[in-house]
């Protein structure tokens, strides 16, 4: 079994590293950032300790900083979670956020969409793919920042499957936290130097920095996107049809990321990075299957293996606020108390008449283990 628990100060130095295998938009090969992000991360767990029906806050956003990052009120509860192996090593980490943005700190995207033309006279006509910067100020939850050592990809456990579905295992639990709608803003083609062809070949032009450093200063304030990119239509035909073949995919890497997303009910709406043109995907929260199953429930006595017939996503959260959660097989009937074996209960540190988490992965469950990497 693979234990995930959240990010703690010393996962530090293997995160980086696991950062500098892959680029991602949300685990920038930078130690203070990561560092930032695991202890704001350790204050928002602590936050939650007792709250898991806590309202949504509704009030209008205004720019903070918090941990050395620019915030809102809004966007500011964050979730870092690390895998460790059978060793208790790290392996892997994701990330939610509870709001992306609000009223008054949007969060800029590229709307993208075609225009025709037809030409009487010459019976003829075209079609141009067109882009206009746009900004989101619904504030929804966004989920991201997987990386998984390479190594373990293609584990016949999946433990890159395990770190996606986390995430939606833990908006279960605290869903009065979290927002109607969940985005996953998927990385785009990106060179393994750091470089993105839509980057070069459209932000550049307006903002002169290298794509890994414009995305830096994205982790300290966003306002320089909106102040510096163009408002009006932006017709992307006029770039390399090279280029204009990238917005809205995925790098290789991603695809099974994607994939799995999709599986979920997240879905591509016409809506891109607008620094390397890949896909955002959403899906509305209360729709999400690992959303709708989760529940809370008491633990009964422990239960034999031969006992357990439902695999499951399982968690626990102490007193001080540490969480613990793993993928295994229970004894879970649709009402009352859940029974683990003496094995899962010792990993999350529970006993008889404690609350857990649980969510069935059902139909998840019974596909077959893949080799592709997760």
């Amino acid at each position: 079994m693979f234990l995930i628990r959240q990010a703690k100060p010393e996962d530090t130095s293997t995160l980086l590293k696991l950062a500098r295998t892959v680029y991602f938009i949300n685990l920038p090969p930078d130690e203070r950032i990561i560092a930032n992000k695991i202890e704001h991360s350790r204050r928002c767990f602590r936050r939650l300790v007792g709250k898991a029906e806590a309202p949504r806050s509704k009030k209008p956003s205004k720019t903070i900083v918090m941990d050395g990052l620019a915030a809102t009120e809004r966007d500011s509860d964050s979730f870092m979670f690390t895998i460790l192996d059978q060793e208790g090593g790290p392996i892997g980490t994701s990330q939610v956020r509870a709001h992306m943005g609000g009223p008054a700190n949007p969060n800029w995207r590229f709307a993208v969409s075609e225009k025709r033309f037809y030409s009487e006279a010459l019976r003829f006509g075209t079609t141009h793919t067109v882009g206009r910067l746009d900004g989101d100020e619904t504030g929804p939850t966004e989920v991201g920042g997987l990386v998984l050592d390479p190594g373990f990809r293609g584990h016949s456990m999946r433990p890159g499957k395990l770190l996606s579905f986390v995430r939606f295992h833990f908006i279960g639990l605290y869903r009065t936290v979290f927002a109607e709608t969940v985005l996953a803003e998927m990385l785009g083609h990106v060179t393994s130097d750091g470089d993105s062809p839509f980057w070069d070949a459209f932000g550049r032009k307006f903002i002169p920095y290298k794509y890994a450093d414009a995305d830096r200063f994205c982790q300290y304030d966003r306002s320089f996107i909106s102040d510096l990119l163009p408002k009006e239509e932006v017709y992307l035909t006029l770039m390399p049809m090279e280029i204009v073949k990238l917005v809205g995919q995925v790098s290789t890497d991603t695809i099974p990321a994607r994939r799995i997303l999709e599986q979920l009910g997240f879905k591509y709406r016409g809506f891109v990075d607008p620094f390397d043109g890949g896909p955002h995907l959403d899906a509305k929260t209360s729709d999400i299957p690992l959303v709708k199953w989760t529940r809370r429930v008491t633990l009964a006595k422990p239960a034999a293996i031969a006992q357990c017939k439902t695999r499951a996503i399982v968690s626990a959260m102490s007193t001080e606020g540490e969480f613990r959660a793993t993928e295994a097989m229970i004894d879970a009937p649709a009402k009352g108390p859940a029974r683990f074996t003496p094995e899962v209960m010792e990993l999350l540190g529970v006993k008889t008449g404690d609350e857990v988490g649980l969510t069935p992965l059902k139909t998840f469950a019974a596909s077959a283990p893949s080799k592709r990497r997760s």
